[in-house]
């Protein structure tokens, strides 16, 4: 039997303590009921004997404290889970906002999910072509990998977040194909870009998108990821789907754990985030991966906006330990105009040795790779120099090099946020300009493939 209290002591800012409470567990769900009818919502934050500290979803403005009733559920917040949420757009909350009906649940499952059995866990091998030269071709994404992507404000992740919802796929693969899209704490206009973006190029269709926005409240937004991540849990291990969850921006997830924390008065660790802030990271970041004997996976693509372009930043810094990698946007190559301004050098995807070569992309994937990568960094020192001591200090190799960097740069990493290359086309965009250097500088690659490949002129 549910029980209803009006012992409500206080209210402070998003917090509300509650008096002679029992039988409340901890995230317990509540509803709080107003004079006048009207239904706010809570959830247990603390419980201290017979006190439980809730924190509120809506504000408190006009909440009488002596009139209002307080009955907590006995559940924590749910999701409401069925095959129809596939082209749909909801709220942080899992609440439909885009004008079509309720969703008749399958199930309702918990949104904190259940932490996945290590020994349980497949390792990450096959590989998920996203369009995107500089990650299929230098960063690959793996199926089951976390792979997050550190940009900064004002540079276009949204843009590239869109681009890789339309264009990913796994190769090879019958089973279905579905995307997640979190977005927390995101503006109405970037929200509006998202909605009809996804709309225009029908990627919707295989698209369950959760949409909070800056002036949701702060609890909303924790709330928000996980939601997503339990409708992919959903999709992928009882609909046996591969499911791509790209969640922007993790750095607004993070501020609002801050301002909750700071509520609650708990003392604060690194830039004042909470000590927790770890912890609380990887109970999301964990769920992506692949389980034995399942043909479904997750595969997860957090976007954070580093705070004054700092990689130390603490959101950063522990999303980098948690995942297997990160792509990073350089505030440079924008200004160049590269579209997508991917920074491959400081860029890592610690998977990609198990997701390319033959049988997956192409047997001279890893050599190329590795040239192109060792050219580039050459090059971009050659630049440096030539800025420093001017173009008459660098040797005919050197300018050779330098000369390459321009050309990588222009033709291989941008690309623009509509043209979808295929791995054998980066491949090749790769091998020709390979073509412009000496075969005798080409040092990491096997003499088979520069027979098969360098010598075949494009035709």
């Amino acid at each position: 039997m549910i029980r209803e209290y009006k012992t409500i002591a206080e209210v402070a800012g998003p917090l509300m303590l509650v008096k002679g409470v029992e039988d409340v567990g901890y995230d317990e769900l509540g509803e709080i009921e107003l004079p006048n009818g009207d239904i706010r919502h809570c959830r247990v934050l603390e419980i201290n004997g017979m006190n439980v500290l809730v924190q509120l979803f809506e504000n408190s403005a006009g909440m009488n404290l002596n009139e209002s009733k307080v009955r907590f559920l006995g559940h924590g917040i749910e999701l409401n889970v069925s095959g129809d949420m596939m082209g749909r757009v909801f709220d942080g909350m899992g609440r439909p906002i885009d004008g079509g009906p309720e969703i008749i649940p399958e199930k309702s499952l918990d949104i904190n999910g259940l932490p996945m059995n290590p020994a349980a866990r497949d390792y990450p091998s096959e590989f998920i072509q996203t369009g995107v030269s500089a990650i299929d071709g230098l960063n690959t994404l793996v199926r089951g990998q976390k792979l997050p992507i550190f940009s900064g404000s004002g540079l276009p992740h949204a843009d590239l977040a869109a681009q890789i919802a339309r264009q990913a796929k796994v190769l090879n693969a019958d089973s279905n194909f579905a995307v997640v899209f979190a977005a927390i704490g995101i503006t109405f206009e970037e929200a509006d870009f998202f909605i009809s973006d996804f709309k225009k190029t029908g990627a919707i269709d295989r698209t369950v998108m959760f949409m909070n926005l800056a002036n949701d409240p702060a609890v909303e937004r924790i709330a928000t990821p996980r939601m997503a991540l339990t409708a992919a849990e959903y999709l992928a291990f009882e609909k046996n789907m591969h499911v791509l969850v790209i969640m922007t921006d993790i750095t607004n997830y993070a501020e609002a754990l801050r301002e909750i924390s700071a509520a609650r008065k708990e003392v604060p660790g690194r830039r004042g985030y909470p000590g927790y802030l770890y912890t609380d990271l990887a109970t999301m970041y964990e769920r992506a991966g692949r389980k034995k004997g399942i043909d479904g996976s997750i595969t997860m693509i957090p976007i954070l906006s580093m705070p004054e372009d700092d990689k130390t930043h603490p959101i950063p810094d522990l999303t980098g330990y948690i995942t297997e990698g990160q792509i990073i946007l350089s505030r440079e190559l924008y200004r160049k105009g590269v579209q997508p301004p991917i920074d491959v050098l400081p860029s890592l995807s610690r998977l990609k040795d198990k997701g390319i070569g033959k049988g997956k992309t192409r047997e001279d994937h890893a050599d190329t790779m590795n040239q192109l990568f060792a050219a580039y960094a050459r090059g971009k020192e050659c630049k440096e120099l030539m800025a420093i001591l001017g173009e008459a200090a660098l040797s005919d190799t050197d300018k050779l090099y330098a000369k390459f960097a321009d050309h990588f740069e222009n033709e291989y990493v941008s690309q623009g946020y509509e043209t979808n290359r295929s791995i054998e086309e980066t491949l090749e965009i790769g091998w020709k300009l390979l073509r412009e250097m000496p075969k005798s500088e080409l040092k990491r690659i096997r003499d088979a493939y520069l027979e098969k490949y360098y010598d075949q002129k494009e035709g």
